[in-house]
């Protein structure tokens, strides 16, 4: 599938420029004469970079998923709880009323996300604003943020939005489509840099099939359906 090992790459980026770090403090730390004290500090500076090294690459997994089979299904864009479910109005792609279900990514989850459903990327636009805690669900309307909107092949006319938001740890969004590009259902779209959220923005012809509370996996868990 498209994009597959990108979330890997990111995470050796972070690992050479932190054992880069690494070896500088060293080499200033050897220097001079390595007493008790000093060779203890070291030590240390090498556990923590170990289980650094360890949480990185445990963060940017990136499993494949295993995708439903079916017509009209809308799968989840990403991997979390599911801590909002509710109307809203959405503007800027939607261009009105819709339904929204939000889900907050810990820092133990998969941050890579996906498609929803297969279709023509129609709209794409970055948003500069706050780090506020993505734990506070309306951090949404002022976070830095991307929103991507989706033409579904399979419903003509139709729009789905999918909204990447940036929190209080989470200040990378990286994403991997651009407008006007074609995906498939449970393609990989993009990437945010631990803890964060995503909302998906359906029309009211979507029927929910998830509830509050529920844990979704990206690609995978079919959260609504067309019918």
């Amino acid at each position: 599938m498209k994009h597959s090992g990108k979330a890997r790459q990111a995470a050796l980026r972070l690992i050479v420029w932190a054992t880069a770090a690494g070896g500088v403090v060293l080499c200033v730390g050897t220097l001079g004469n390595v007493g008790s004290t000093v060779f203890a500090i070291l030590m240390g500076l090498i556990t923590l970079w170990i289980l650094f090294v360890l949480f990185t690459l445990y963060f940017f997994r990136d499993p494949e998923p295993r995708l439903p089979a079916g017509a009209g299904l809308v799968v989840s864009p990403g991997h979390g709880k599911v801590d909002v479910i509710d109307e809203t109005t959405e503007s800027e792609f939607i261009g009105g009323s819709c339904q929204r279900i939000s889900i907050f990514l810990s820092v133990f989850d998969v941050h890579v996300q996906n498609a929803p459903v297969e279709a023509r990327v129609a709209f794409f636009k970055y948003k500069h604003g706050k780090f506020l805690n993505a734990l506070r669900t309306e951090c949404a309307a002022v976070n830095e943020n991307v929103l991507i909107g989706f033409a579904p092949k399979e419903r003509p006319g139709e729009k789905l939005g999918v909204r990447l938001v940036a929190g209080v740890i989470a200040r990378r969004i990286v994403p991997w489509v651009a407008e006007g590009e074609e995906v498939a259902r449970g393609e990989r779209i993009s990437l945010i840099q631990f803890g964060s959220r995503v909302e998906l923005y359906l029309p009211r012809s979507a029927r929910i099939r998830i509830k509050l509370g529920d844990k979704v996996i990206g690609g995978e868990t079919v959260v609504a359906v067309f019918e």
